[in-house]
């Protein structure tokens, strides 16, 4: 079967785009630190490469710009002559003083004068807007490492779902786990199933969303992910496999979007990693192989079986039949 359009890829992420926003796109601007947060790193790079370089360039125009218009730039050589800046004369060194201004390094060659009240005044301006412009961009650039996605890449996923078995009961299972001995605290899992239909009225939903129960009731969706587990949703009456068969599932075609999520153990930050199955990656009659074995003093997981399956006798009938 060919690999068809996912809603969720199975690295998490979501195949949604945004288009014909109009007007809407302003609200972007509204909140312009989340979107520079969200934006690539490359775009943030240039943002901040190019913001610096640009409020440089202007505050030291407006250094220049003052010794300019006080004749201080002709006054150089003259001992008794007090410019606003001492030792500017030209654009560089009134970048100089900026730069030796701005990150507080104050060499002693170039300083304010007291008889330079718009020097004063600008010198205000600069440390005010300074600080603004340093909170914003070095405060975006540490959320964006700060981020917990890259900690969702040591969360694993199986690569199939399965379907078989347990305790007397049909049940669709999968299994997660942590490469981290750090722990996810509050670990939480949700499951939902992706799948167009149309209602007895004849309204079509594409890509209706519906709520697979994986222990919500019974507290078994809390997960302790200190090893792998292995996920189960019971397929009863209340589940939307309740018709599902052996014979069935090959002409299927829906998608779980399984969600993980968790509070980082060390960052106290919340974190959410995400995969899915889609029809083809649900095997029926199969069982995961076991990866957990006690060695001398600890239990040992082996994660080369972390995906392995292998086939149990499995009713070929739905529950409901």
């Amino acid at each position: 079967r060919r690999e068809r359009q996912r809603f969720v890829d199975k690295n998490g992420r979501c195949n949604v785009q945004h288009g014909n926003l109009g007007g809407e796109s302003s609200r972007y601007l509204s909140d312009l630190f989340t979107t520079l947060v969200d934006l690539k790193w490359r775009w943030n790079l240039l943002i901040f490469l190019l913001t610096y370089t640009v409020a440089w360039l202007v505050m030291a125009s407006m250094w220049w710009g003052i010794a300019y218009l006080r004749g201080d730039l002709h006054q150089t050589h003259d001992d008794t002559y007090s410019p606003c800046v001492a030792n500017v004369y030209n654009f560089p060194s009134a970048f100089l003083f900026f730069i030796e201004t701005e990150a507080t390094i104050g060499y002693g060659h170039r300083y304010i004068t007291e008889r330079c009240p718009e020097g004063i005044v600008l010198f205000l301006f600069q440390s005010l807007l300074g600080s603004v412009v340093d909170a914003f961009l070095i405060g975006c650039m540490f959320i964006k490492m700060s981020q917990p996605k890259k900690r969702a890449e040591t969360l694993m996923f199986s690569r199939a779902a399965v379907v078989s078995q347990r305790d007397g009961r049909l049940c669709l299972m999968f299994r997660v786990g942590n490469l981290r001995n750090s722990h996810m605290v509050s670990a939480q899992i949700r499951c939902k199933l992706i799948k167009s239909r149309q209602t007895p009225e004849g309204e079509f939903l594409p890509l209706d969303q519906c709520e697979l129960d994986v222990g919500f009731g019974t507290g078994a969706d809390q997960l302790f992910l200190v090893s792998p587990l292995t996920i189960c949703h019971e397929i009863n009456s209340e589940s939307p496999f309740f018709c599902l068969s052996q014979r069935s599932l090959r002409s299927e075609q829906f998608e779980i979007v399984v969600i993980l999520e968790g509070i980082v153990e060390t960052t106290g930050m919340t974190c959410q990693a995400r995969t899915s199955y889609t029809e083809d990656e649900v095997l029926w009659g199969h069982r995961f192989l076991p990866v957990m074995s006690l060695e001398n003093g600890f239990f040992r997981v082996d994660y080369s079986q972390f995906h392995a399956t292998f086939e149990v006798p499995t009713p070929p009938y739905s529950v409901k039949e």
